[in-house]
Protein backbone atom coordinates (compact mmCIF):
# COMPACT_ATOMS: atom_id res chain seq x y z
CA UNK A 1 0.00 0.00 0.00
CA UNK A 2 3.03 2.22 -0.19
CA UNK A 3 2.30 3.33 -3.74
CA UNK A 4 4.86 4.75 -6.14
CA UNK A 5 4.38 8.35 -5.03
CA UNK A 6 4.62 7.68 -1.30
CA UNK A 7 7.71 8.50 0.70
CA UNK A 8 8.76 6.42 3.71
CA UNK A 9 7.16 8.96 6.04
CA UNK A 10 3.90 8.96 4.12
CA UNK A 11 3.90 5.15 4.10
CA UNK A 12 4.28 5.01 7.88
CA UNK A 13 1.63 7.68 8.49
CA UNK A 14 -0.77 5.89 6.16
CA UNK A 15 -0.43 2.63 8.07
CA UNK A 16 -0.95 4.36 11.41
CA UNK A 17 -4.14 6.15 10.37
CA UNK A 18 -7.55 4.65 11.15
CA UNK A 19 -10.48 4.50 8.74
CA UNK A 20 -12.47 7.25 10.43
CA UNK A 21 -16.12 8.15 9.89
CA UNK A 22 -17.62 11.33 11.27
CA UNK A 23 -18.74 14.89 10.53
CA UNK A 24 -16.70 16.61 7.83
CA UNK A 25 -15.85 20.35 7.83
CA UNK A 26 -18.75 21.10 5.44
CA UNK A 27 -21.24 19.62 7.92
CA UNK A 28 -21.82 16.37 6.03
CA UNK A 29 -20.97 12.93 7.43
CA UNK A 30 -18.49 10.64 5.76
CA UNK A 31 -14.98 9.21 5.77
CA UNK A 32 -11.97 11.33 6.67
CA UNK A 33 -9.52 11.81 3.78
CA UNK A 34 -6.52 12.55 5.98
CA UNK A 35 -5.35 12.71 9.59
CA UNK A 36 -6.31 16.39 9.95
CA UNK A 37 -9.92 15.70 8.95
CA UNK A 38 -10.06 12.73 11.30
CA UNK A 39 -8.81 14.87 14.18
CA UNK A 40 -11.29 17.64 13.38
CA UNK A 41 -14.18 15.16 13.65
CA UNK A 42 -13.71 15.10 17.40
CA UNK A 43 -15.14 12.74 19.98
CA UNK A 44 -18.10 11.51 17.90
CA UNK A 45 -15.87 10.06 15.17
CA UNK A 46 -15.86 6.27 14.79
CA UNK A 47 -12.85 4.17 13.79
CA UNK A 48 -14.58 1.76 11.45
CA UNK A 49 -11.61 -0.59 11.09
CA UNK A 50 -11.19 -0.93 14.85
CA UNK A 51 -14.91 -1.61 15.30
CA UNK A 52 -15.02 -4.08 12.40
CA UNK A 53 -12.09 -6.20 13.56
CA UNK A 54 -13.03 -6.06 17.24
CA UNK A 55 -16.58 -7.23 16.58
CA UNK A 56 -15.57 -9.77 13.93
CA UNK A 57 -12.95 -11.37 16.14
CA UNK A 58 -15.39 -11.41 19.07
CA UNK A 59 -17.93 -13.22 16.88
CA UNK A 60 -15.19 -15.63 15.72
CA UNK A 61 -14.33 -16.40 19.35
CA UNK A 62 -17.98 -17.11 20.20
CA UNK A 63 -18.46 -19.25 17.10
CA UNK A 64 -15.37 -21.41 17.73
CA UNK A 65 -16.20 -22.01 21.40
CA UNK A 66 -19.88 -22.65 20.69
CA UNK A 67 -19.01 -25.15 17.96
CA UNK A 68 -16.54 -26.91 20.27
CA UNK A 69 -19.15 -27.03 23.05
CA UNK A 70 -21.81 -28.49 20.74
CA UNK A 71 -19.42 -31.17 19.45
CA UNK A 72 -17.88 -31.96 22.85
CA UNK A 73 -17.80 -35.63 23.75
CA UNK A 74 -17.00 -37.60 26.87
CA UNK A 75 -15.05 -40.07 24.76
CA UNK A 76 -11.89 -39.32 22.81
CA UNK A 77 -11.91 -35.51 22.39
CA UNK A 78 -11.05 -33.82 19.12
CA UNK A 79 -8.01 -31.59 18.75
CA UNK A 80 -10.03 -28.37 19.01
CA UNK A 81 -11.85 -29.67 22.11
CA UNK A 82 -8.53 -30.56 23.73
CA UNK A 83 -7.12 -27.13 22.93
CA UNK A 84 -10.14 -25.24 24.26
CA UNK A 85 -10.26 -27.36 27.41
CA UNK A 86 -6.59 -26.49 28.02
CA UNK A 87 -7.39 -22.77 27.69
CA UNK A 88 -10.39 -23.05 30.02
CA UNK A 89 -8.37 -24.97 32.64
CA UNK A 90 -5.56 -22.41 32.38
CA UNK A 91 -7.92 -19.46 32.85
CA UNK A 92 -9.83 -21.24 35.63
CA UNK A 93 -6.55 -21.88 37.47
CA UNK A 94 -5.62 -18.20 37.13
CA UNK A 95 -8.99 -17.13 38.56
CA UNK A 96 -8.76 -19.56 41.50
CA UNK A 97 -5.27 -18.33 42.28
CA UNK A 98 -5.99 -14.60 42.15
CA UNK A 99 -9.70 -14.14 43.00
CA UNK A 100 -10.77 -14.79 46.59
CA UNK A 101 -14.43 -13.79 46.26
CA UNK A 102 -17.43 -15.69 44.95
CA UNK A 103 -18.73 -14.46 41.60
CA UNK A 104 -19.71 -16.79 38.77
CA UNK A 105 -19.10 -14.02 36.23
CA UNK A 106 -15.36 -13.60 36.83
CA UNK A 107 -14.12 -16.81 35.19
CA UNK A 108 -16.16 -16.42 31.96
CA UNK A 109 -15.15 -12.75 31.80
CA UNK A 110 -11.47 -13.68 32.23
CA UNK A 111 -11.77 -16.32 29.51
CA UNK A 112 -13.45 -13.84 27.15
CA UNK A 113 -10.80 -11.20 27.79
CA UNK A 114 -7.88 -13.60 27.32
CA UNK A 115 -9.09 -15.13 24.06
CA UNK A 116 -10.52 -11.92 22.60
CA UNK A 117 -7.41 -9.84 23.34
CA UNK A 118 -5.21 -12.64 22.00
CA UNK A 119 -7.17 -12.75 18.71
CA UNK A 120 -7.03 -8.96 18.44
CA UNK A 121 -3.28 -8.99 19.03
CA UNK A 122 -2.81 -11.91 16.63
CA UNK A 123 -3.81 -9.64 13.74
CA UNK A 124 -0.38 -8.03 14.17
CA UNK A 125 1.19 -11.17 12.66
CA UNK A 126 -0.56 -10.64 9.31
CA UNK A 127 1.84 -8.86 6.89
CA UNK A 128 1.18 -5.14 7.22
CA UNK A 129 0.37 -4.56 3.53
CA UNK A 130 -1.98 -7.44 2.74
CA UNK A 131 -5.27 -6.26 4.23
CA UNK A 132 -4.70 -2.52 3.62
CA UNK A 133 -3.99 -3.31 -0.05
CA UNK A 134 -7.17 -5.38 -0.27
CA UNK A 135 -9.12 -2.51 1.32
CA UNK A 136 -7.58 -0.01 -1.12
CA UNK A 137 -8.54 -2.20 -4.10
CA UNK A 138 -12.12 -2.46 -2.83
CA UNK A 139 -12.32 1.26 -2.16
CA UNK A 140 -11.01 2.07 -5.63
CA UNK A 141 -13.11 -0.52 -7.48
CA UNK A 142 -16.45 -0.10 -5.73
CA UNK A 143 -16.40 3.47 -4.42
CA UNK A 144 -13.99 5.24 -6.77
CA UNK A 145 -11.80 6.36 -3.86
CA UNK A 146 -8.19 7.47 -4.06
CA UNK A 147 -6.19 4.48 -2.71
CA UNK A 148 -4.02 6.89 -0.69
CA UNK A 149 -7.16 7.96 1.17
CA UNK A 150 -8.24 4.42 2.06
CA UNK A 151 -6.94 3.85 5.60
CA UNK A 152 -7.28 0.42 7.17
CA UNK A 153 -5.61 -0.53 10.46
CA UNK A 154 -6.11 -4.21 11.26
CA UNK A 155 -4.85 -4.40 14.86
CA UNK A 156 -7.49 -2.94 17.22
CA UNK A 157 -5.12 -2.99 20.20
CA UNK A 158 -2.91 -0.42 18.42
CA UNK A 159 -5.85 1.98 18.70
CA UNK A 160 -5.95 3.60 22.19
CA UNK A 161 -9.71 4.01 21.83
CA UNK A 162 -10.09 0.21 21.86
CA UNK A 163 -7.75 -0.44 24.79
CA UNK A 164 -9.23 2.43 26.82
CA UNK A 165 -12.72 1.13 26.08
CA UNK A 166 -11.86 -2.34 27.40
CA UNK A 167 -10.03 -0.93 30.42
CA UNK A 168 -12.91 1.41 31.30
CA UNK A 169 -15.35 -1.51 31.09
CA UNK A 170 -13.24 -3.44 33.60
CA UNK A 171 -12.93 -0.31 35.77
CA UNK A 172 -16.70 0.25 35.83
CA UNK A 173 -17.27 -3.37 36.88
CA UNK A 174 -14.68 -2.95 39.62
CA UNK A 175 -16.44 0.17 40.92
CA UNK A 176 -19.85 -1.50 40.72
CA UNK A 177 -18.82 -4.53 42.77
CA UNK A 178 -16.82 -2.39 45.19
CA UNK A 179 -19.97 -0.37 45.97
CA UNK A 180 -22.11 -3.50 46.04
CA UNK A 181 -19.87 -5.46 48.42
CA UNK A 182 -18.61 -2.64 50.66
CA UNK A 183 -21.46 -0.16 50.36
CA UNK A 184 -20.93 3.56 49.63
CA UNK A 185 -19.67 4.18 53.18
CA UNK A 186 -17.22 1.32 53.12
CA UNK A 187 -15.95 2.29 49.69
CA UNK A 188 -15.40 5.89 50.78
CA UNK A 189 -13.71 4.73 53.99
CA UNK A 190 -11.34 2.61 51.95
CA UNK A 191 -10.36 5.68 49.95
CA UNK A 192 -10.25 8.21 52.80
CA UNK A 193 -8.94 6.33 55.84
CA UNK A 194 -6.04 4.32 54.41
CA UNK A 195 -3.07 4.03 54.48
CA UNK A 196 -2.55 6.85 57.02
CA UNK A 197 -4.64 7.51 60.17
CA UNK A 198 -8.17 8.88 59.78
CA UNK A 199 -7.17 12.45 60.62
CA UNK A 200 -5.07 12.47 57.41
CA UNK A 201 -8.07 11.65 55.22
CA UNK A 202 -7.44 14.50 52.69
CA UNK A 203 -3.99 13.06 51.95
CA UNK A 204 -5.36 9.52 51.91
CA UNK A 205 -8.14 10.54 49.54
CA UNK A 206 -5.76 12.16 47.06
CA UNK A 207 -3.35 9.22 47.13
CA UNK A 208 -6.08 6.59 46.82
CA UNK A 209 -7.91 8.44 44.04
CA UNK A 210 -4.67 8.68 42.05
CA UNK A 211 -4.08 4.96 42.57
CA UNK A 212 -7.70 4.21 41.65
CA UNK A 213 -7.72 6.13 38.37
CA UNK A 214 -4.24 4.84 37.51
CA UNK A 215 -5.67 1.33 37.19
CA UNK A 216 -7.60 1.81 33.90
CA UNK A 217 -4.83 4.05 32.55
CA UNK A 218 -2.10 1.50 33.17
CA UNK A 219 -4.31 -1.37 31.96
CA UNK A 220 -5.04 0.34 28.63
CA UNK A 221 -1.69 2.02 28.00
CA UNK A 222 0.30 -1.16 28.70
CA UNK A 223 -1.55 -3.09 26.01
CA UNK A 224 -1.63 -0.18 23.56
CA UNK A 225 2.05 0.72 24.00
CA UNK A 226 3.36 -2.80 23.52
CA UNK A 227 1.19 -3.56 20.50
CA UNK A 228 1.81 -0.16 18.87
CA UNK A 229 5.56 -0.65 19.22
CA UNK A 230 5.33 -4.12 17.70
CA UNK A 231 3.27 -2.85 14.77
CA UNK A 232 5.72 0.00 14.20
CA UNK A 233 8.61 -2.48 13.94
CA UNK A 234 6.70 -4.52 11.35
CA UNK A 235 6.05 -1.34 9.34
CA UNK A 236 9.73 -0.33 9.47
CA UNK A 237 10.77 -3.81 8.35
CA UNK A 238 8.27 -3.62 5.47
CA UNK A 239 10.02 -0.46 4.24
CA UNK A 240 13.16 -2.53 3.67
CA UNK A 241 11.48 -4.43 0.82
CA UNK A 242 11.65 -1.28 -1.29
CA UNK A 243 15.44 -0.93 -0.85
CA UNK A 244 16.64 -3.61 -3.26
CA UNK A 245 16.77 -7.39 -3.17
CA UNK A 246 19.59 -7.68 -0.62
CA UNK A 247 17.85 -5.40 1.85
CA UNK A 248 14.58 -7.18 1.06
CA UNK A 249 16.04 -10.60 1.90
CA UNK A 250 17.52 -9.21 5.11
CA UNK A 251 14.13 -7.68 5.92
CA UNK A 252 12.48 -11.05 5.33
CA UNK A 253 14.70 -12.70 7.94
CA UNK A 254 14.07 -9.83 10.34
CA UNK A 255 10.33 -10.10 9.81
CA UNK A 256 10.37 -13.85 10.46
CA UNK A 257 12.42 -13.44 13.63
CA UNK A 258 10.29 -10.61 14.94
CA UNK A 259 7.07 -12.50 14.13
CA UNK A 260 8.25 -15.55 16.10
CA UNK A 261 9.22 -13.37 19.06
CA UNK A 262 5.98 -11.39 18.71
CA UNK A 263 3.93 -14.56 19.31
CA UNK A 264 5.22 -14.45 22.88
CA UNK A 265 4.39 -10.74 23.18
CA UNK A 266 0.78 -11.03 21.98
CA UNK A 267 0.14 -13.98 24.28
CA UNK A 268 1.81 -12.28 27.24
CA UNK A 269 -0.17 -9.07 26.76
CA UNK A 270 -3.46 -11.00 26.65
CA UNK A 271 -2.44 -12.86 29.83
CA UNK A 272 -1.44 -9.63 31.63
CA UNK A 273 -4.72 -7.91 30.69
CA UNK A 274 -6.68 -10.93 31.96
CA UNK A 275 -4.65 -11.26 35.16
CA UNK A 276 -4.96 -7.58 36.06
CA UNK A 277 -8.70 -7.77 35.45
CA UNK A 278 -8.94 -10.67 37.90
CA UNK A 279 -6.80 -8.80 40.44
CA UNK A 280 -8.91 -5.65 40.15
CA UNK A 281 -12.08 -7.69 40.65
CA UNK A 282 -10.49 -9.30 43.70
CA UNK A 283 -9.72 -5.84 45.11
CA UNK A 284 -13.41 -4.99 44.77
CA UNK A 285 -14.26 -7.92 47.04
CA UNK A 286 -11.62 -7.24 49.69
CA UNK A 287 -13.02 -5.57 52.80
CA UNK A 288 -10.33 -3.97 54.99
CA UNK A 289 -10.18 -5.29 58.54
CA UNK A 290 -10.78 -2.82 61.35
CA UNK A 291 -8.03 -2.55 63.94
Amino acid sequence: MSGEAQTAGQYIKHHLQNLTWGQLPDGSWGLAHNAAEAKAMGFMAIHLDTMFWSISLGVLFLWIFRKAAKNATAGVPSGIQNFIEMIIEFVDGSVKGAFSGRNAMVAPMALTIFVWVFLINFMDLIPVDWLPQAAAMMGTSFFGMDPHHVYFKVVPSTDPNATFGMALSVFMLMLYFSLKIKGPGGFFAELAFHPFPKWAFPINLVLELVALFAKPLSLSLRLYGNMFAGEMIFILIALMYGGGWMLGVFGGFLQLGWAIFHILIITLQAYIFMTLTIVYMDLAYQVPEEH
